[in-house]
């Protein structure tokens, strides 16, 4: 292949200084794991979990936790961009609507306005055109504290949630997030609480004066088209408001106290994610809940569960990642060939075994109905929502590990099922998106309420990936019309320059990754034109150090191409595997960058990283694993060394 040469690698030395590194890693990842054998890392989010658990408290007027919102406050400062905002994710841009929060947060707990730190943020806001130009959620939570008229937000009635499937706006034609967060939110719009708000705190102050001049818009995905069909029925949604039957109203905010009560998933809490958890909340005590009401009770418990307390600083993870960690370390041990982490991953597939959801049809099964359950959540608990990409990466480990167990037959039904479940969940394209299938209902991304524009879950590549992988590693033959579909959907995602957008990691390395993993394993040779683009990509991207990195800001939607980044851990560990999938192994550019692994790594023997590479919503919403940098690097090393050191040059398997 005609690549750029890189610096030649001494292969003896390297091996060496393989070993060690492999060993040092595998030791510290043992040591991360939870006293029943599975991982668990933290999950960080932007100043606006955080922001809005210490709003939550005071819209319910409970008595504040003076230590933790200290300790949430430090955070929240120290997370400052040099922008005077907070951005998104670790050294973002200015975001209005993380900084209206964080700083609504900060001057709650008692920071004066008139501070460095403060007068800062507020000058920013106001140069971004104020809090008025925050996002629908943002809006929303200033909506609730009296800070702006809820005329101003677009009109969602509760009693949508009556309407007939076939209706084109529809909760179950949006995503699981969005269909979680948005049903207690309907309740909140139609009652228009207000906050308890006992320290009286407003901030007048980060709204621009009427007539002040605006900055440009920004470019948006919503097409004009829609926004202004979308905007006419607003006008009318938000005229019809106190017309609508008082009985039916009461019959739609009682179909989503059922709905809510139904997920409410113990301490796990709705749809296990903070969003949809403090609404609920929110939704009881506006409802008149009293706090000790068991749904109330439970549901504020699953928030406080969320909660990250250390020495000095606070914050509060957006959910938690129990099964997606553990599945992902486990593959890592697999890897390593070592005795004590072939038996750490055996515990831990043990511990995951009774995770795999197989007696309830969740919202899934809406557009799926009579396909049995087989999936496994993201989260602890979730059974209303498991998903494609957690079940194939448990399956998949599951499988590989099997035939060195002694219970190893144990694991046959898990994997059967979750077999049946993945090939039930294909979308009509051949891909499969995370939640649900054929999510597709493009049009609702141009909804006032949709301003995110995260409200789909459709197909994509990365989750396409990991089933292609699972179904190859189980037997799929490549031409069955099955696999075809897949693949075919697979290859008309390739850009023109080779790479694969990611939606779930950051970003396109993420996806050309998942997609060479996918395409090894399928069969399809390492001389076809999609591999050697997506390889030539990823080579073509190395930075000089050996590493690979990629902004969170390649989302944007003006992208035109990769844009030189710093050397992340994780990013360089999936740019190797991607490389040893299309088989690559013995070019020099993946020694390069086995070595910027060896020469990063910190002597507890795994790696730092500040910067983002998880993805909540392109554009909206990014996550720090905390997981990522220690064991992804410690797989890529391992198969590197794998591969090396045997007479195979092809990765054997799925992932």
């Amino acid at each position: 292949m005609n690549f750029v040469s890189p610096i030649k690698a001494d292969h003896g030395s390297l091996a060496a200084s393989l070993d060690v590194a492999v060993a040092s890693a595998t030791t510290a990842l043992l040591a991360a794991r939870k006293e029943d054998g599975h991982w668990c890392f933290e999950l960080e989010a932007d100043a606006t979990i955080p922001a809005e658990y210490v709003l939550l408290h005071h819209f319910l007027g409970e008595e504040p936790d003076l230590g933790l919102e200290a300790k949430i406050g430090r955070y929240l400062r120290r997370i400052q961009g040099e922008h005077g905002g907070w951005p998104l994710f670790h050294g973002g841009a200015f975001d209005i609507s993380a900084t209206v929060k964080a700083y609504y947060a900060l001057k709650m707990i008692g920071d004066d306005p008139d501070a460095p730190h403060m007068v800062r943020a507020r000058e920013a806001a106001l140069a971004h055109g104020g809090a008025g130009e925050a996002n629908v959620f943002t809006r929303i939570q200033l909506a609730l504290f009296g800070q702006i008229p809820w005329r101003t937000i677009p009109s969602m009635p509760v009693e949508m949630i009556l309407l007939p499937r076939w209706f084109p706006i529809h909760l179950s034609k949006m995503s699981y997030w969005a269909r979680t967060v948005l049903a207690p939110l309907l309740v909140l719009m139609a009652l228009k609480p207000q906050a308890k708000n006992p320290r009286g705190i407003g901030v007048p102050e980060l709204f621009l004066p009427k007539g002040a001049k605006k900055p440009p818009k920004k470019k948006s995905h919503v097409k004009p088209g829609w926004a202004a069909f979308f905007g006419g029925l607003d006008v009318i949604l938000k005229g019809a408001d106190k017309a609508w039957p008082k009985k039916g109203r009461q019959r739609a905010i009682a179909e989503v106290v059922r709905f809510t009560t139904e997920r409410l998933n113990g301490e796990d809490g709705l749809g296990a994610i903070y969003p949809a958890i403090a609404n609920s909340v929110m939704m009881f005590r506006a409802l008149g809940y009293a706090p000790d009401h068991p749904d109330y009770a439970v549901a504020r418990r699953a928030l406080a569960k969320l909660v990250v307390e250390k020495d000095d600083e606070a914050y509060c993870q957006p959910c938690v990642s129990p099964i997606w960690d553990t599945a992902l370390a486990a593959h890592a041990m697999l890897e390593t060939g070592d005795a004590r982490a072939e038996a750490a991953a055996g515990e831990a597939l043990r511990w995951l075994k009774p995770h795999q959801i197989l007696d309830l049809e969740g919202d899934w099964a809406q557009e799926r109905p009579g396909l049995r359950p087989g999936g496994w959540a993201f989260q602890y608990g979730n059974a209303h929502y498991p998903d494609t990409d957690d079940t194939a990466v448990v399956a998949l480990a599951m499988d590989r590990l099997k035939p060195k167990l002694a219970d190893g037959p144990s694991f046959e039904e898990p994997i059967r099922r979750a077999l049946e479940w993945i090939e039930g969940m294909q979308s009509k394209n051949g891909g499969w998106g995370a939640f649900d299938a054929d999510n597709t209902y493009h049009y609702l991304n141009n909804i006032p309420f949709a301003d995110h524009g995260a409200l789909l879950d459709p197909p994509t590549v990365d989750v396409t990936a990991r089933c292609i992988g699972f179904l190859a590693q189980l037997g799929e033959p490549k031409d069955s019309p099955r696999m075809q579909a897949a693949l075919r959907y697979l290859e008309s995602e390739q850009l023109p320059d080779g790479s694969w957008f990611g939606r779930w990691g950051v970003n396109y390395i993420y996806g050309t990754w998942s997609a060479l993993c996918a395409l090894n394993a399928a069969g399809i040779e390492p001389s076809a034109p999609s591999m050697r683009k997506g390889a030539q990509w990823l080579v073509s991207i190395q930075n000089p150090d050996g590493g690979w990195g990629e902004d969170a800001a390649s989302y944007k939607l003006d992208y035109a191409g990769h844009e030189p980044f710093s050397s992340v851990a994780s990013q360089t560990a999936w740019a190797l595997l991607g490389l040893m999938a299309a088989g690559e192994v013995d070019h020099p550019a993946v020694a390069r960058g086995i070595e910027y692994l060896l020469k990063t790594q910190e002597e507890d023997g795994l790696w730092g990283q500040e910067y983002y590479t998880g993805g909540g919503f392109p554009r909206v919403f990014y996550l720090r694993y905390h997981g990522y940098p220690k064991y992804f690097p410690l797989w890529a090393m391992a198969r590197y060394r794998n591969l090396k050191a045997s007479n195979a040059r092809q990765v054997a398997w799925g992932l």
